[in-house]
């Protein structure tokens, strides 16, 4: 999958624009405020139907405009594909009118992204529940077949939860729990097998990219579940076991909702003991190493979004980021200071108050609407030249 171009219209600062990205490496700079995170977040937009910033979507919109609308046009192949996505100030809901959904099931269906933003580092630092929200999300980009696991034992558990609070109320009996707790059994078991089979997948190329970004130590990434069941009738018995207790606090208190996805560096937690640099590293080790497994098994490489990726990095490290970033594809990365992104061949923007200039020989050019391909006719998604 490539992106080639994208199409901003009243999103955020940035001024109304249609850019051309490269095949590889574009490199965005600029001082703070310019709109350099924004364009990452124009891009997630328009390829994921959603912002990665922020839920109020009406956020995006700019001041005085309607509408944010974001157009991304992807080549895989030799077919062309347009995503588009749009809020409105009026009723500040989303409207993607390339006809592909959006949601824990759209996996596989939408583009593949890879993305890094400081506040991601909740992601290593921060509680499980954004661990597991992660590698749910990648299990159907592994295994699109696999897209509904998540929301199936979402619903079951609600299911049981509401039914534990209907028994704790004295409006049911405990006996209607045994159809939930084996249909919960059954859910849970195959979010299980998928969470433990993504994992196992993840772990070598993870231990090698860490190694290769200079963390000192073995890199170990791990899956921590709840249960040690090994099939949904023993997972089936041990809530089961529980059911008491969850009746006591009027919810279930045992499965993979409770599990752990564990980075570590010489057997020590980097939640707990790695330092902002080991911590940033580990998240980037994992964004590669996604990468690598799903062109391993014949998918997409995803288009890495990396913003502000070299700060906190001491040079060593972001010289072998940089050479990890040269192999990588299509990518963006942005920096506040051009000397901090990677040389050699690159395309290279510097946004000034939310303009974007392409740099060149010659001078900045601003990016323009003008495109010296042939008009494209939309079919279902799809789009061929006219």
């Amino acid at each position: 999958m490539r992106v080639e171009t994208v199409e901003l219209r009243g999103f955020r600062n940035l001024a109304d624009t249609d850019l051309r990205l490269d095949s590889s490496l574009t490199v965005v700079h600029g001082l703070n405020g310019a709109g350099k995170t924004n364009l990452l977040e124009a891009l997630y937009f328009g390829l994921a139907g959603r912002s990665c910033r922020t839920r109020a979507e009406r956020e995006t919109i700019r001041f005085g405009e309607k509408l944010a609308r974001v157009e991304v046009a992807i080549a895989e192949g030799a077919e062309r594909r347009i995503f588009l996505a749009a809020v409105g100030r009026d009723e500040g809901r989303r409207h993607l009118l390339d006809g592909t959904a959006t949601g824990p099931d759209s996996a596989g269906k939408r583009p593949a992204l890879a993305l890094f933003m400081p506040d991601r580092l909740a992601l290593v630092k921060g509680p499980p529940a954004a661990r597991r929200a992660h590698l749910d999300r990648l299990v159907p980009a592994l295994w699109p077949a696999r897209a509904g696991l998540r929301a199936r034992f979402g619903r079951a558990l609600a299911q049981r939860n509401a039914l534990v609070a209907r028994v704790r109320a004295g409006a049911a009996g405990e006996s209607t729990l045994d159809a939930w707790d084996l249909e919960l059994a059954a859910e849970a078991h195959r979010l299980i097998v998928a969470r433990r089979e993504a994992v196992e997948a993840l772990a070598a190329p993870f231990r090698a990219v860490a190694a290769r970004l200079g963390l000192p130590g073995e890199a170990e990434l791990s899956y921590r579940p709840r249960s040690e069941a090994e099939d949904a009738d023993a997972l089936a018995a041990e809530l089961r076991e529980r059911r008491v207790a969850d009746i006591d606090r009027g919810y279930t208190t045992h499965g993979p909702q409770y599990d752990e996805l564990r980075f570590a560096l010489a057997g020590r937690t980097l939640r707990r003991y790695g330092s902002q640099g080991q911590q940033r590293a580990s998240l980037l080790a994992l964004l590669f190493a996604e990468r690598q497994v799903l062109i391993d098994l014949g998918r997409p490489a995803p288009l890495m979004l990396l913003d502000d990726v070299m700060s906190e990095l001491d040079p060593e490290r972001r010289e072998l980021l940089t050479e990890t970033v040269l192999d990588a594809g299509q990518a963006l990365v942005t920096a506040t200071d051009a000397g901090q992104l990677p040389a050699g061949p690159r395309r290279e923007l510097r946004m000034r108050a939310g303009r974007i200039e392409i740099l060149a020989e010659g001078g900045a050019q601003e990016a323009t609407s003008k495109s010296p391909d042939p008009p494209l006719r939309v079919r279902s998604g799809s789009i061929s030249s006219a």
